[in-house]
């Protein structure tokens, strides 16, 4: 694959952002906002809470949640995607209460929300967990330490969400570092909101009475995304310039990339990356940022399962995403996964097979491995790649991969 792709703003930020936007007391625009299922679902679901949101162009929309008229989300949009469960800390803090059906996503494993309950009792709310959701009500918020028993994105943000509004100052402690935990931070402060720390170990939200609404906030663009290409320009053996991307949030995988025999450079807002040889072999242990990410995991499998030696991965996040796997050992490769470690033989090329997405970067890393195959490959279950990728099919073609979408 030869050629420039545009990354997308991030889509684990905009989920996130999405309902943030329930703390502002009035109307503000996101821009760089990628044009994916899961952000359509998380707008619709503010909708039927009373905002108002139009879509100014294909990547910026106006929100206007003045006139909220409900603290209920439709339990049949929350079940759809993980990222619903960032309106327990929105709602709680502006209303005063919040009921959430229990968050759906990608099938990983185990996804407790203690840590998030954690958070919003310690804060002075009363929550609730039964018959498939998540009831929270506080009469007041008050500030208080908080000390995160395990390194959490979700419980991070959610807990950001509902001190914002809190009385006096709340802290963070073992607080998530990831980029779209920063930008979460970055637009709030935006709308007046007094957040330190975010990007460090320690965050410190010193309560505000309201967040002002009437200013603009761009979107950070995608490290996951970004990162699929570059490992899709490896797998390839080929050279593709990334354009809209943030090179300091990917130097765990630029790191890596050198170490398999791959080459990087870096611009401003851009990367090169070429590779014209067979990958070499490593080992790969996902870890929280600035580790290497386990939403690049399945990915760099790919590239593994073709690399020359033998690899290991240590999954560090989630027990089940090794799923992927099952679908690669069809195409030829050579790879025994146990547990939270897989084992991957490299093989000379992969063949092309019918495989099904089990999860959204599952779904990625088998697009890749299908355009590296010899033959055709068969990708079914596209709805979990459409939650986190905009037109993915369109950017690989326009890379000179052979591929297109059709109807069963």
């Amino acid at each position: 694959m030869y050629g420039d792709v545009n990354i997308s703003g991030a889509k684990n930020a905009a989920v996130a952002i999405i309902p943030a936007t329930l703390l502002v007391d009035g109307k503000c625009v996101l821009e760089n906002v990628p044009n994916i299922s899961d952000v359509k679902i998380s707008c619709n679901i503010l909708e039927k809470l009373g905002a108002k949101i139009e879509w100014l162009s294909e990547h910026s929309i106006s929100v206007d949640t003045s006139h909220i008229s409900s603290t209920t989300a439709p339990f049949d949009m929350t079940s759809k995607f993980r990222a619903s469960y960032y309106l327990i800390g929105s709602l709680l803090s502006r209303c005063g209460e919040a009921e959430v059906g229990l968050p759906g996503g990608c099938n990983l494993g185990a996804r407790p929300i203690d840590q998030h309950i954690k958070g919003f009792e310690a804060l002075g709310a009363d929550v609730n967990v039964s018959q498939g959701k998540i009831s929270a009500k506080a009469d007041r918020l008050v500030g208080t330490s908080i000390y995160m028993d395990t390194v959490s994105v979700g419980a991070t943000i959610n807990v950001m969400l509902a001190s914002v509004l809190a009385e006096g100052t709340t802290t963070i402690d073992n607080a998530a570092k990831e980029p779209h935990v920063v930008d979460v931070a970055n637009f709030l402060n935006t709308m007046g909101a007094d957040i330190r720390g975010a990007g460090t170990d320690v965050i410190k939200i010193t309560g505000v009475e309201k967040l002002k609404g009437d200013a603009t906030y761009s979107i950070v663009p995608d490290q996951i995304e970004a990162g699929t290409f570059m490992l899709a320009a490896i797998a390839s053996k080929g050279d593709i310039t990334i354009h809209n991307c943030i090179p300091k949030h990917l130097d765990c995988l630029t790191a890596k990339i050198l170490e398999i025999g791959g080459h990087v450079e870096e611009g401003d807002d851009s990367l090169r990356i070429w590779c014209d040889s067979r990958p070499t072999k490593t080992n790969v242990k996902t870890a929280p940022y600035p580790g290497f990410p386990t939403d690049l995991q399945p990915q760099i499998g790919v590239v593994l399962s073709v690399a020359d030696g033998t690899s290991i991965i240590n999954e560090g996040i989630w027990e089940s995403r090794f799923q992927y796997t099952a679908e690669l050992n069809k195409m030829g490769a050579n790879i025994t996964a146990q547990g939270k470690t897989a084992v991957f033989e490299g093989v000379d090329f992969l063949s092309g097979a019918p495989v099904y997405a089990s999860d959204l970067r599952a779904g990625a890393a088998l697009i890749i491995a299908g355009i590296i195959a010899n033959g055709k490959t068969e990708l079914y279950n596209l709805g979990h790649i459409d939650r986190g990728y905009e037109n993915i099919e369109e950017k690989f073609r326009k890379l000179g991969a052979n591929i297109k979408r059709v109807k069963e």
